[in-house]
């Protein structure tokens, strides 16, 4: 038994020390979907810099509207957060939080403005050069730009098993509509108060028989202040709406990406907790559960869902 000053020292050194913490990086590269460089933070978890031959899963989170990459750990601390599941035995992974702009993560169905004119608009909400773009590519930037980078740059497990991604807000609405458009690319999906029912009308709150926009003006005035930046990604057809969401099965559209090229409702098959009032809002979606030719699992926790 050590003397009672070295045990009162040793833990205060315990103490100062603590749990093995990751580190945050703030980064930059090349997308060619979008014809710039984005920045991204990436947090690499404490055995990083100690183990050298180790490879690690990745998860992808996306901000939400008019956020942008460093929203994840100066808003939700999401690295202090991975430090204490890890010290509680969660295992290690690298965490990606890239600039998705207010570009809603899908392949706009417009042309962005010209490159040159957003570099000398002083009203954006953000500097120019990290909110301008030449393409409007967001999906692919995404799904596939990003993705290659942080493969080729760290030491990951690059396979879809070992890839997730994650999102709040307009980032849940992106993280779910990628997943499901690319499942060889991501294996996992988690939306935190995700827009999966944009066509949604009324009543609020839920009940059925639901009701759903069904021309473009009503649905202009329902987004409100927000259509003019998001009326450029998904378009001005109610069609181009319906197809774009993920709680429509997508089908018939070209994909770029080599994938199934249908994307499904974001829906549970079985274990929904049958009063869940998720369940009831998720009800709102106008398709009905089209699982059938995708295996998959749906779970629900107070506060967030998870797919895979």
């Amino acid at each position: 038994m050590f003397p009672r000053p070295i045990a009162i020292a040793l833990g205060a050194a315990g103490l100062l020390l603590g749990p093995p913490h990751g580190s945050v990086r703030v980064e930059r590269f090349y997308s060619p979907a979008l014809g710039v460089e984005k920045h991204y933070l990436v947090y690499l978890p404490p055995s990083y810099a100690t183990a050298p031959a180790r490879r690690y899963p990745v998860a992808y989170y996306l901000h939400g509207l008019t956020g942008n990459e460093a929203d994840w750990v100066s808003l939700a601390s999401i690295d202090v957060v991975a430090d204490s599941l890890i010290a509680g035995g969660t295992p290690e992974m690298i965490l990606v939080m890239p600039d998705g702009d207010d570009g809603w993560y899908i392949n706009w169905e417009e042309a962005p403005r010209p490159y040159g004119a957003c570099l000398v608009d002083t009203l954006l909400n953000r500097a120019a050069p990290a909110l301008c773009v030449v393409q409007a590519r967001y999906e692919d930037y995404i799904a596939r730009d990003i993705v290659r980078h942080v493969d080729s740059t760290y030491r990951t497990l690059a396979d879809r098993r070992h890839r997730g991604i994650a999102g709040l807000s307009m980032g849940g609405y992106g993280a779910v509509a990628i997943a499901l458009e690319h499942p060889d690319v991501f294996s996992a999906a988690a939306s935190h108060s995700g827009v999966l029912s944009p066509l949604y009308a009324g009543p609020h709150p839920f009940s059925a028989p639901a009701r759903y926009h069904t021309s473009i003006d009503s649905l202009a005035a329902a987004w409100g202040g927000v259509w003019a930046s998001v009326s450029p990604a998904f378009g001005r057809t109610i069609a181009s709406w319906a197809w774009a969401f993920p709680t429509r099965t997508r089908s018939g559209r070209g994909s770029t990406t080599g994938s199934t090229g249908m994307r499904m409702s974001a829906r549970a098959c079985a274990g929904w907790p049958s009063e869940s009032p998720v369940k009831k809002a998720v009800r709102a979606a106008p398709d009905g559960c089209a699982c059938s030719r995708l295996a998959r699992a749906f779970y629900i926790w107070p506060g967030g869902a998870f797919s895979r």
